[in-house]
C-alpha cells in the first residue's frame, strides 16, 4: 500500500467483502466484541462496536494509519512543525494548553502562559468593575467555540457575568441583543485576529456607539494597531497567533469569556482535559489511541463504505450546540480537493456534517436516519453522571439513547413493509461519566485529533481554509452596487441586485 490510492482501495475491498453481512451479523460472530472495541481516557469512554466492520477490516484500517506515518505525522504535529503546508507554518493549539515540559514548541506555550496571566488580570479587573454583561463579538471560530463551551458549561460559573454572543453581521440580533441591556453595566469583546473581519467590525462600530465611546471595549486581535485606531486601549487587547487558526482557538485568549464565567480554575480544568488527550494522541499505541480509531471510523465509512453523510447526537442538552461547533471543525478543515502540492485528490474527504440534541431529534429527522434511503453513520454522545437531581428523567433519556443506537444497528423486520427498520446503520457511542470542564476539553480535543488524522490518511492540509475566501471578495464587490454606485460583472447577480434596489 504504497500509495494513498492503494490504501484506500484495499478498504474498500473489504467493504465490499461486509456488504452481504450485517451488523447485527456481525456481533453475533463476536461475543468479546463489546469489550474489544472499546477504548476509555481521562473519564470519556467510546465504544465502536456498530461500526461495521469485523477483525479483519479492523486490522486493515491500523494498516493504513502505520503506512500513512501517522505516528511520525502525531509527533510533527505536537512538536511544532509546519504541518500546515500551504501557509508554511505549525498548527500550535496544542501549545495553548500544555506545561512547559510538554513536547510542544515552549516558545508558543511561554506565550500562551503570559496570554492567560493577561486575562486573569484584566478579569479581576472587570469583577472589580460595575459590569455586570459581557457581548463577545466573533464569528466562525472566534464565536463558536466560546459559545459552546459556555452552554455546555454554564453549571460551573459563578453568575458574576451574563455573557452574551453577536455573530451574524444581520443587525436584527444586535437590536434584539442590546434591547435587553444597559450600557453603563456592558462591556465587549471583540475578536479577530486581523481585526478586519467584517461582520466584527460592523457590529463592533454598532456595540461602541451604544457604549457611547471605547472606554468598556476590549479585543482580541493579532492587530494591536487596528484595535488602537477603532478606540481600544493596547492594555485591553489580548494576543492571538498565527499559529493557530480559529476553529483551534477556543484554548487561547479567543476563550477569555469562557475565563470570565467559568474563572480562571475552571478555564485551566478544560485546558487540562484537552491536553491529557494530547498525550494520549501522542502517546498511545494505534491499537489504543481514541482519536486515531474515531478518525480511522469516519474514513472507512467515507471510503469503504460511501457514506456522504455524519450525524452528531448529544444526548445532554448542554452540549446542543456541539453539532453547530463541528460543523466548523471538521468541514473547513477536511472540505479539501486537492492535496499538500496542489495535486487533485481523486478520494472523497469530507462528508457533510450535521446533528441535533436527543430526544428532541426523535422527533425531528430520526424518521430518515431509520427508514431512510441514505445511511448516515452517526456519533451518539451521552453523560452517565447528570449535574440535577431528577434522576428517574435522567434514566429515561439514557434509555432513549440506547434504544436507538439498537435500533440503528439492529433494526426490524416489521410486520409489512412501512414498518420495515433495514437496520445495519452504524454508529459509535461516546460516554463522559460526567459533563465537567476537564470532560469537555477532552471531548473537543478528541474531535481536533480525529480531523487531523483523517487529513494524514487522505494527504490533505487540514489547517488552511481559502475556501472561505471567495464569497467575502464578491461581496465586497457587491456590496457598491447595492448602494447604486456601480454595476455587477455576473448577469445574474446584477438581475438580482436591480431587483433588490427596486423592491428596497
Amino acid at each position: 500500500m504504497h500509495s494513498i490510492a492503494a490504501r484506500l482501495a484495499h478498504l474498500k475491498s473489504h467493504g465490499a467483502r461486509l456488504a452481504g453481512h450485517s451488523l447485527k451479523q456481525l456481533i453475533a460472530r463476536e461475543p468479546d466484541r463489546a469489550a474489544r472495541m472499546a477504548l476509555k481516557v481521562d473519564g470519556l469512554y467510546a465504544n465502536f462496536a456498530r461500526q461495521h466492520v469485523d477483525a479483519e477490516a479492523l486490522d486493515a484500517l491500523l494498516a493504513v494509519a502505520q503506512a500513512s506515518g501517522m505516528g511520525a505525522a502525531i509527533r510533527e504535529l505536537l512538536h511544532g512543525a509546519s504541518v500546515n503546508r500551504s501557509e508554511g507554518r505549525p498548527a500550535l493549539h496544542s501549545a495553548l494548553r500544555t506545561a512547559f515540559e510538554a513536547p510542544v514548541a515552549s516558545g508558543a506555550a511561554r506565550e500562551a502562559h503570559e496570554a492567560r496571566q493577561r486575562m486573569a488580570d484584566m478579569a479581576q479587573a472587570l469583577r472589580a468593575s460595575g459590569v455586570t454583561d459581557i457581548i463577545n463579538v466573533g464569528i466562525g471560530g472566534s464565536d463558536l467555540g466560546p459559545r459552546l463551551a459556555l452552554d455546555a458549561l454554564k453549571d460551573f460559573g459563578d453568575g458574576r457575568f451574563t455573557i452574551h454572543f453577536l455573530s451574524n453581521v444581520d443587525a436584527h440580533a444586535a437590536t434584539r441583543l442590546l434591547a435587553g441591556l444597559e450600557p453603563a453595566k456592558t462591556a465587549a469583546i471583540l475578536v479577530s485576529k486581523s481585526f478586519g473581519t467584517q461582520e466584527t467590525l460592523l457590529n463592533g462600530q454598532l456595540i461602541r456607539d451604544w457604549l457611547g465611546g471605547g472606554e468598556r471595549l476590549y479585543a482580541v486581535s493579532a492587530n494591536v494597531p487596528k484595535a488602537e485606531a477603532f478606540g481600544i486601549d493596547p492594555s485591553r487587547v489580548l494576543p492571538m497567533w498565527d499559529w493557530v487558526g480559529g476553529r483551534y482557538s477556543l484554548w487561547s485568549a479567543v476563550g477569555f469569556s469562557v475565563l470570565l464565567a467559568l474563572g480562571e480554575d475552571g478555564f485551566a480544568q478544560m485546558l487540562a482535559g484537552a491536553e491529557a488527550m494530547d498525550r494520549h494522541f501522542l502517546e498511545a499505541p494505534a491499537e489504543s489511541n481514541l482519536p486515531l480509531w474515531h478518525a480511522l471510523f469516519a474514513v472507512w465509512n467515507r471510503n469503504a463504505e460511501g457514506h456522504a453523510a455524519q450525524a452528531v447526537l448529544p444526548y445532554d442538552e448542554r452540549l446542543r450546540l456541539l453539532p453547530a461547533y463541528l460543523q466548523q471543525l471538521v468541514m473547513e478543515s477536511l472540505g479539501k480537493r486537492v492535496d499538500h502540492e496542489g495535486a487533485a485528490i481523486e478520494h472523497d474527504t469530507v462528508p457533510v456534517l450535521w446533528g441535533g440534541a436527543g430526544t428532541d431529534s426523535q422527533h425531528s429527522f430520526f424518521q430518515a436516519l431509520h427508514q431512510g434511503t441514505q445511511v448516515v453513520p452517526a456519533d451518539f454522545i451521552g453523560v452517565i453522571q447528570p449535574d440535577h437531581a431528577h434522576a428517574a428523567q435522567h434514566r429515561v433519556l439514557l434509555s432513549h439513547l440506547l434504544a436507538q443506537v439498537e435500533a440503528l444497528a439492529n433494526g426490524d423486520e416489521g410486520d409489512r413493509p412501512q414498518r420495515h427498520f433495514p437496520g445495519n446503520r452504524p454508529s459509535t457511542l461516546i460516554l463522559l461519566d460526567r459533563l465537567t470542564p476537564r470532560s469537555f476539553g477532552a471531548l473537543v480535543a478528541l474531535y481536533e485529533h480525529s480531523v487531523y488524522a483523517q487529513s494524514v490518511i487522505w494527504g490533505i492540509n487540514a489547517f488552511d481554509q481559502f475556501g472561505v475566501e471567495l464569497g467575502k471578495t464578491l461581496a465586497g464587490g457587491l456590496l457598491p452596487v447595492l448602494e447604486g454606485q456601480a454595476h455587477a460583472q455576473d448577469p445574474i447577480s446584477a438581475a438580482l441586485a436591480a431587483e433588490i434596489l427596486a423592491r428596497g
